[in-house]
């Protein structure tokens, strides 16, 4: 995935939670409600998590050297990562707290119709952002359901976004509904009812990111369909007759490391071997554009008889 397109995400939520987070704090301040309270606290987190995922982008550009000679594409599954911890810990837990205080000490609301407007607003910009990672992933993700997408990407960015954007949208249902039942009812319970909804969850949203970006901090291996795509594409039938086995790794989110050990036709020459090889690497590389780094292992067929 070009970054180009997780970084036009990226912005556009950046700049929705930065201006829905002051209209947050200020609508907190003058209602004192504590859910408009957790969902500024949220959007903050949103905000900063933005701004660590270009961190993360632009220190991924950073050209390989000796001690990091496949480059710092991983840097953008790290910071990825850390987003999630941001939104767990900040996030989710603070809420949690604000909602077990105000369940516990329930304080009237002053002028809630002020949080409605606020919360209201926040809902259209969140909505923007939404589409803005929508759009953008839409091409990606292809006839997959979006929980696929997100479980198989290999790009951490717009699956962050997504879900980042997923949860503040319904977190901002959730303050709506807080302090709308608090207005009805005239029972300031409903405010931390609804903060504490907000905060489990960020907690399964935080969980889902730390989970994926673990697994992808670690290493993942190519897709099922590009690892199809590799293994069609390394066989000619003329130099290279068989794949012996194969592994793959991606090192960062659009270089994909592919290693295999192959068998050439037994009476080729070391020429003969070698342009085999250059081809094999074109087409697998035609194939799986991500497949920039291949070390291909050729060796014959008496070799393996040898090993069975």
């Amino acid at each position: 995935m070009s970054a180009g397109g997780s970084k036009r995400a990226i912005l556009a939520a950046l700049s929705a939670n930065a201006g829905i987070a002051v209209a947050k704090f200020v609508g907190a301040a003058i209602t004192g409600s504590a859910s408009m309270l957790a969902e500024g606290v949220h959007s903050v987190a949103d905000t900063a998590n933005q701004g660590l995922l270009l961190f993360g982008q632009n220190r991924a550009e950073q050209q390989a050297d000796e001690l990091h000679p496949f480059g710092y594409g991983r840097s953008r599954y790290f910071y990825s990562f850390v987003v999630a911890l941001v939104l767990f810990t900040l996030g989710s837990v603070y809420a949690l707290y604000e909602g077990v205080h105000k369940v516990q000490h329930p304080e009237e609301l002053s002028s809630p119709i002020v949080a409605v407007v606020i919360l209201v607003i926040a809902i259209v910009l969140e909505t923007f952002s939404f589409r803005t990672a929508v759009k953008e992933s839409a091409p990606l993700k292809g006839r997959a359901t979006w929980w696929q997408f997100i479980r198989n990407s290999r790009s951490p960015e717009l699956p962050v976004v997504l879900l980042e954007d997923t949860g503040a949208l319904i977190g901002l249902i959730f303050a709506l509904g807080g302090v709308g039942l608090t207005m009805v009812t005239g029972d300031p319970v409903w405010d931390g009812v609804g903060t504490l909804a907000i905060g489990a969850l960020l907690g399964v949203i935080a969980i889902v990111l730390i989970i994926e970006m673990h697994s992808l901090l670690i290493g993942e291996g190519a897709t099922a369909a590009e690892d199809r795509a590799i293994r069609e594409n390394l066989v000619d039938g003329t130099t290279i007759d068989r794949l012996i086995h194969i592994k793959t790794q991606y090192i960062g989110p659009e270089e994909l490391l592919v290693a295999a050990k192959v068998a050439v036709t037994p009476g080729l020459d070391i020429a003969q071997i070698a342009a085999g090889i250059d081809a094999a690497e074109s087409r697998v590389r035609a194939a799986v554009p991500a497949a920039r780094i291949i070390y291909l292992e050729p060796d014959l067929y008496r070799e393996i008889a040898r090993e069975a």
